[in-house]
């Protein structure tokens, strides 16, 4: 696959992530830091009230900011990675309620909290493949951060033989001097 095709492809993966990481940060921030906190509480993770403070209002924050930072393209590698590692970290939440039995929204897109258990293993089912494929997209990002309509700067181009000019001829003076 050619670099061109690549770095087109890496544009659309960006901006769509950067789409996806904008409409979660706001819903999340819109709702306020007491809906995000419960959805936070029904994973039942056992987490210190400081650290679910922070975490209702600092994840919005920073999806919001990692998307911004996709969609301008800057530090794309970086905010790629946080966002794999992010959506690592949703899987495992998600696996962990499934696997305990417990029945909540996963509160990714706003809302969250405990619901009933109709539906519970293909809501879970597809919130774990849904996050798999954002990750899929970030991981593409983090190997090949390189897009265009982008403020990162790529590799600069390589001169190949078929210059104007022949290095041979520049060794021989070089020699010479």
């Amino acid at each position: 696959m050619s670099s061109d095709v690549r770095a087109w492809i890496g544009t659309v993966l960006r901006v769509v992530l950067a789409v996806i990481l904008f409409w979660s940060g706001a819903a999340k921030l819109f709702e306020g830091s007491d809906a995000m906190r419960r959805a936070i509480i029904a994973y039942r993770l056992g987490l210190p009230n400081g650290l679910t403070d922070l975490i209702s209002w600092g994840l919005p924050t920073l999806e919001l900011v990692l998307g911004l930072l996709l969609f301008v393209g800057l530090f794309t590698r970086w905010a790629a990675l946080g966002i794999a590692l992010i959506m690592t970290a949703f899987i495992i939440g998600i696996a962990s309620v499934w696997i305990r039995g417990y029945n909540i929204e996963c509160g990714c897109f706003g809302g969250g909290g405990d619901t009933s258990a109709e539906g519970r293993d293909l809501r879970y089912a597809t919130e774990i493949l849904r996050d798999l494929l954002f990750t899929g997209m970030a991981v593409w990002l983090v190997a090949w951060p390189v897009t265009k309509l982008s403020l990162d700067r790529g590799p600069r181009p390589t001169y190949d033989d078929t210059d104007d000019y022949d290095t041979d001829e520049i060794d021989a003076e070089e020699s010479t001097a």
